[in-house]
């Protein structure tokens, strides 16, 4: 397996703190969007926790079969330092740093909360589908969160199907290029209420201390009952201290969803971590219509979740605030 493409996952080393703690409470109007917290596919598991398969009843893993190598035997430095300030798609890395998935298999990660595209397909109101697509776009890089490993590269031409009908959908990627790496996706749902596609091809670079991947590629959701097309990019994923102290990951800037069918967009700042950390995670925007009216305001935190609010309520409640100084 060569190293065309590395790609980067890592631990955020930060604990949760309470974001706008008191907007929920003190306005009714305030709208819970989606939680984002990942679920239990992350990339270690013990080999043999896989239940059964019974008769008539199919059954999905819930850990990886096999665990992670260790990378206490080498020194990352010594295969690093010549990368600083490169491009990372044509260093080879050891082995250790991947996890036993293919990036294909990553990529269908999308999907792990489809239930707000089938929420989204049977919503009467435009606000309230642009709501869940915003949703659905952030949940996205949510899987990130707690991940250590990078997955493997796809060999060109190497394809990868999952069908969920529980679920309700069905995903097929392939590894179109090989320089550059670029790995193609399209998602339906089953009752045909949806298609998700689009291309990936993170240029990645390292700084020393931190790996960034600037993402590439444009990804659109069709929502077929009511003809909208939407389109975004992802934000740019930062790993931090990948030579020495604990692994963490940010994810910052901005992120702009249109509907093409309507003129509303969404803007969203993934905000960077700043000198003490007290932006780490943070997720806010508001969304539009073609008038560049706010109709909404989103915040929160993308490995946790996103509120929407009244851009009228969240006025004055920023405005009780700076009186009261809760946030000096």
């Amino acid at each position: 397996m060569d190293g065309d493409e590395e790609f980067f996952d890592a631990v955020s080393g930060f604990d949760s703190d309470k974001s706008l703690g008191g907007l929920s409470e003190a306005n009714p109007r305030v709208t819970a969007v989606v939680h984002t917290g990942s679920s239990t596919c992350n990339g270690a598991g013990k080999a043999g926790e896989r239940p059964p398969q019974e008769n008539g009843v199919q059954k999905h893993r819930t850990s990886l079969p096999a665990p992670m190598s260790t990378r206490s035997d080498f020194s990352v430095w010594s295969i690093l330092k010549r990368c600083i300030g490169l491009e990372l798609s044509k260093i080879t890395m050891p082995i250790a740093f991947n996890e036993p998935l293919s990036f294909l298999q990553r990529l269908t990660e999308y999907m792990e909360h489809v239930h707000l595209l089938h929420r989204a397909c049977r919503l009467p109101q435009p606000l309230e589908r642009m709501q869940c697509v915003a949703a659905f776009a952030v949940s996205a890089v949510a899987s990130q969160w707690e991940r250590t490993g990078k997955p493997f590269n796809p060999l060109l031409g190497e394809t990868y199907e999952l069908v969920r009908e529980d679920l309700g959908f069905r995903f097929i990627c392939e590894q179109v290029s090989h320089h550059p790496p670029i790995s193609a996706f399209h998602s339906e749902g089953l009752q045909q209420d949806f298609l998700f596609h689009g291309s990936i091809y993170p240029k990645l670079r390292f700084w020393g201390k931190s790996v960034e991947a600037e993402p590439r590629g444009t990804i659109t959701l069709e929502l077929l009952r009511h003809s909208e097309a939407y389109t975004w990019t992802n934000p740019t994923c930062c790993v931090h201290n990948v030579i020495i102290g604990k692994l963490w990951i940010e994810q910052y800037g901005t992120v702009e969803i249109l509907n093409h069918s309507t003129g509303d967009k969404c803007v969203l700042h993934f905000k960077p971590c700043g000198l003490f950390g007290k932006e780490l995670h943070r997720v806010e925007g508001h969304i539009q219509d073609k008038n560049r009216r706010k109709l909404s305001i989103i915040y929160g935190k993308w490995t946790e979740g996103l509120w929407g609010i009244d851009p009228a309520a969240y006025e004055s409640f920023c405005a009780r605030a700076k009186i009261q100084g809760w946030f000096s």
